[in-house]
């Protein structure tokens, strides 16, 4: 069969043929009465891609060959019409073949307990003969809309499974661009500096490159330097001797020293403050280090990887980072995307979340709502991964039955923040979404952007840093 035509196979008294193929939703109808067949594909087949079958073995021929999503079953089949068993027989094989199918009995007014055993077999439901065809019609589209609903569902859960990289989850093109940038720098010792706006995953990043690396077995040390104040961080990153300053009453390793053989991971290292640029500097170039009180050089075997949400290169030019420790830290360079740049992520991660957060309630059973899905893609993430796993945290508190739905969100459905939006926060959206089409439009460069927007380019570098936007 040519693969670039529109077709599909049929069952024909003369064999197997090839017909134009629908687009409609399949439906394949089990019964032994040829008037009632031709009645029911008659009704049905402006909505659905009907298909007859009249025993086991046409039926399940065409079960695997066009694999419908439902079924609509008679129970009384040849060879013993008068007998449950045949159409009890066939309800197995096709449960067997495919659990999502949903098969719908048709049965007769004397077959009623037949049809409930069917139910306890795996039915889906049952309708009662003569079928009223109103009722059958709303039951049919019952069937596919759940069927539909499980297909999804199964796929997502195939994606959340397979497609987490060292703990990182991601299927969109510029992530799996991000791992196989992980992969290569994993193998080396290189120093790697991780750009990308806050809530990005830059630590989960750090993490896979360690874990990726030769140094997996050692430790990953992780520290971050905005958040220790200047006084104490010299002492956190190298350590101090026993007396060294008030307050001081052990020795104490640093965390440089802890993540001997492993991997050092420095967030925010454009917090870090001059004075102690140059210290750093200096264990980078020399691999040894000294504590805070001490005059004896230790020898230090780490890999240091770096990460920051803000531009560097102002900082430089502003004279707030060393260039040549910028060099240091950035032999190789990573950008990672935010969540709105992210294509189908979105859903993929909240599925995620919602599989983590909900087991961990006990409300495991949950699902999105329609409404829900819409306001998670339509949302642009200014928080990215983390806003998000935030919002699915709180939304599976919040949720009351089944499905999360939009108010359980507390998302805009039609504007890019939450419900309660400050107007710092509205300003904040149009001054990023200028920006940014500013900056894709010029290819990232600074000048002919500024020009566009009638601004200086200190001003847009000072936006770029407030925004947390990296040049591209």
């Amino acid at each position: 069969m040519n693969s670039k035509r529109n077709e599909e196979l049929t069952l024909t008294p003369f064999g197997i043929s090839v017909v134009e193929k629908s687009t409609r939703p399949k439906l394949l109808i089990v019964d032994d009465d040829e008037e009632i067949r031709t009645q029911m594909k008659w009704a049905l087949a402006a909505d659905y891609d009907v298909s007859l079958a009249e025993d086991r073995a046409t039926t399940l021929e065409l079960f695997r060959t066009l694999q419908p999503m439902v079924v609509l079953l008679d129970l009384g089949l040849p060879p013993n019409p008068n007998s449950p068993e045949e159409g009890l027989a066939i309800l197995s094989e096709l449960l067997g073949i495919n659990p999502l199918v949903k098969v719908v009995i048709a049965s007769g007014q004397g077959e009623k307990a037949n049809a409930l055993r069917a139910i306890g077999s795996g039915a889906y439901d049952f309708l009662t003969k003569p079928l009223d065809m109103e009722e059958l019609k709303f039951l049919l589209k019952r069937c596919f809309h759940t069927a539909q609903l499980e297909k999804e569902y199964g796929q997502m859960q195939k994606l959340v499974q397979g497609d987490i990289f060292e703990g990182v989850l991601g299927e969109s093109a510029p992530m799996r661009a991000i791992f196989d940038s992980i992969r290569k720098v994993a193998t080396t010792d290189a120093p790697v500096l991780i750009l990308g706006e806050s809530g990005t995953g830059k630590e989960m990043a750090a993490k896979a490159i360690h874990q990726r690396s030769n140094r997996k077995d050692g430790p990953f040390i992780a520290i971050n330097c905005g958040a220790i104040p200047e006084t104490l961080l010299e002492s956190e990153l190298f350590g101090h001797e026993k007396g060294a300053f008030t307050g001081a009453h052990v020795q104490r390793k640093g965390r440089i020293e802890t993540a001997n053989a492993g991997t050092l991971f420095l967030d925010e290292i454009g917090e870090i403050p001059l004075a102690l640029q140059v210290k750093l500097l200096r264990f980078l170039q020399e691999q040894t280090i000294e504590r805070i009180g001490g005059r004896q050089s230790i020898q230090i075997n780490t890999r240091v990887v770096a990460a920051t949400n803000v531009e560097l290169k102002k900082a430089m030019a502003a004279g707030k980072f060393r260039e040549d420790l910028y060099y240091r830290l950035a032999v190789v360079q990573i950008l990672l995307p935010p969540l709105r740049e992210r294509e189908n992520d979105v859903r993929l991660l909240a599925q995620y979340f919602l599989n983590r957060f909900a087991t961990e309630v006990n409300k495991s059973s949950l699902t999105f709502d329609a409404d829900a899905i819409r306001v998670l893609n339509k949302h642009s993430w200014p928080g990215n991964v983390r806003e998000l796993e935030n919002c699915i945290r709180r939304a599976v508190i919040m949720a009351e039955g089944k499905r999360v739905t939009a108010k359980d969100l507390e998302l805009d459905s039609n504007g890019p923040g939450p419900n309660v939006v400050t107007l710092k926060d509205a300003r904040e959206a149009v001054e990023r979404q200028m920006l940014q089409q500013a900056l894709k439009k010029h290819g990232g460069k600074i000048a002919p952007a500024a020009a566009e927007l009638g601004l200086s380019r200190p001003t847009i570098y000072e936006l770029m840093e407030k925004l947390g936007l990296s040049k591209t």
